[in-house]
C-alpha cells in the first residue's frame, strides 16, 4: 500500500494503556525519542499490539505544528526537536521539513507563521503533535 501521509516513523511499542474505547500507545522511535498516539482499543487489537511490535507512526504534515523551542504548560505530548533542512513557501503556505533523530518530518504551516517564528534552513525547531493525531501502521 502507498499513502500520501510523508511523515512515516518506524519505532517500537513500549507501553499499551487502555481506556474504556480509546489506549495510549507508547511509542520509542528509532532516534530514540518517545511519541504517544491515542487510538481505538478496536485498532490496538486488529493490529496486534503489544510491548516490543514494531509499528510506523503516522502523521498528516498538516497536523504538525511548530514551535521554535520546547513548549510548557501545554497539552500536547509529542515534542520532537529537529533542525529545518528544507523550506518552500507560496502565497499562503509553506512547507518545512525538519531532520528529527532517526528521520524526518514536513509541516505544513501558514507563510505568516515561517515568518513570525524566523525559520530558515539551518533553524532549530520543535514539531509538536497532538497524540489523537497520530496513526500507527504494523511494520
Amino acid at each position: 500500500m502507498t499513502l500520501s501521509i510523508r511523515n512515516q516513523l518506524p519505532g517500537t511499542v513500549t507501553t499499551i494503556t487502555p481506556g474504556e474505547v480509546m489506549a495510549t500507545v507508547g511509542i520509542r522511535l528509532t532516534g530514540g525519542q518517545t511519541l504517544t498516539a491515542a487510538i481505538t482499543l478496536e485498532a490496538v487489537t486488529e493490529l496486534g499490539l503489544a510491548p516490543g511490535s514494531a509499528v510506523r507512526a503516522l502523521v498528516k504534515s498538516t497536523e504538525v505544528a511548530l514551535a521554535t523551542g520546547p513548549v510548557e504548560g501545554l497539552s500536547i505530548r509529542n515534542q520532537l526537536p529537529g533542525t529545518v533542512t528544507d523550506l518552500a513557501t507560496g502565497g499562503a503556505m509553506a512547507s518545512v521539513k525538519l531532520s528529527v533523530d532517526g528521520g524526518s518530518l514536513t509541516a505544513a504551516v501558514t507563510r505568516e507563521a515561517v515568518e513570525d517564528l524566523a525559520l530558515t534552513v539551518g533553524s532549530r525547531a520543535v514539531a509538536l503533535i497532538k497524540s489523537t493525531e497520530v496513526s500507527l501502521a504494523t511494520a
